[in-house]
């Protein structure tokens, strides 16, 4: 069966982005592929880091991610950045996976072949051990040998005023002074773009910097390239008529003779349906408006003067005329929002150059 949208993948982009920011952090990366690796898939995202000398890790949000990581053998560290329920740290320390820890009764629970990563909050106030008692639970850690790691995370690193983010980093210090050398993490995106090198801090988890995005003000930081490109198959090719409206509501109507092209992509594959009114899209090369209001499973786009035919790839988003950035400016949201919420009806395909690959991720021998 033919694939009605298709998410396409660039290596290049992917490992390119990860190169620069482990430049410009000074260290090793612990890439998030959480929440589907943004959306870009887990199974490509994880193949591409698997080979790549700068990252250390990968880290996922919940155990079923875990699972599903290291069923793909990465031959990379696996850290689960949120707590586990008790019934499930076992299984994941059988797996190798790396498990967060906030309290003394986490640190007590763990089996003796676990390692652990010791959450500090510094000013978050999500998940972690305040400073004082951070400092408590890691000399516990250690004392059994297993306190692999130490992370926080910043609140406000992307930010044009990073003072508090400067305070969370001296209270993360201060926990670091007070325990033996471990690995150490705080740096997100924001804070390897704002920061750049942070003494003593060993790695550095970039989100969605690695897939291509920043906040305006720190885009000449680093040159990023987004990774995904959205694309979408022809399904209709109609006229409309000048007065006849189109989609739901008829919030769009026809002032001239207009060819309608209806594109298999709406908000059940991630499209935000906010984006209706405002969106674009790329047909030929040319930029060309979506008319009316965006479907569950389609969208309708003007695409008078051009030789459109069913079957023919709309691009949704890319890199230059139309990229998640308008999208998400168009729709009120964040790039965040945008690529997590690319559905699973949305293939995903691995784009090397000018071939698009399926190629799984290598076993371990």
């Amino acid at each position: 069966m033919h694939s009605r949208a298709q998410a396409l993948i660039s290596e290049s982009a992917l490992a390119g982005n990860l190169t620069a920011l482990a430049r410009r952090a000074g260290a090793r990366l612990l890439l998030p592929v959480k929440a589907d690796a943004y959306g870009h898939g887990l199974e490509i995202v994880a193949r591409i880091a698997a080979r790549h000398p700068d990252v250390w890790g990968l880290a996922v949000a919940v155990p079923r991610e875990a699972a599903a990581l290291a069923q793909l053998n990465p031959g990379k560290p696996i850290l689960l950045l949120t707590p586990p329920m008790p019934e499930e740290v076992g299984p994941l320390a059988d797996l190798g996976v790396r498990l967060p820890v906030a309290s003394l009764a986490e640190a007590d629970a763990l089996p003796a072949h676990a390692r652990a990563h010791l959450k500090v909050d510094t000013g978050m106030n999500r998940l972690g051990a305040r400073p004082g008692e951070a400092v408590e639970i890691g000399l516990r850690l250690a004392g059994r040998g297993l306190l692999e790691g130490v992370y926080t995370h910043f609140a406000t690193a992307d930010e044009p005023d990073l003072s508090f983010a400067r305070e969370q980093l001296a209270r993360f210090r201060r926990v670091l002074a007070a325990l033996p050398p471990v690995l150490a993490h705080a740096a997100n995106g924001g804070g390897i773009l704002s920061f750049g090198v942070l003494p003593g801090l060993s790695l550095a988890r970039p989100g969605l910097a690695s897939y291509g995005f920043a906040p305006a003000h720190l885009r000449e930081a680093v040159p990023l390239t987004p990774v995904m490109t959205l694309r979408a198959r022809v399904t209709h090719v109609h006229p409309v008529h000048p007065g006849e409206s189109v989609s739901y509501g008829g919030l769009w109507r026809a002032g001239r003779e207009t060819t309608v092209a209806t594109v298999g992509v709406g908000y059940a594959d991630g499209y935000p349906r906010n984006a209706t009114g405002k969106a674009w899209v790329l047909v030929r090369g040319e930029r060309r408006p979506v008319l009316g209001r965006i479907c569950m499973d389609q969208m309708m786009v003007d695409v008078t003067g051009l030789d459109v035919r069913v079957g023919d790839w709309v691009e949704v988003w890319g890199r230059n005329e139309v990229t998640v950035t308008d999208v998400a400016g168009w729709a009120d949201t964040v790039e965040y929002e945008v690529l997590t919420g690319v559905g699973p009806r949305v293939e995903r395909l691995a784009e090397a150059g000018d071939t698009v690959s399926r190629t799984p991720l290598p076993s371990k021998g």
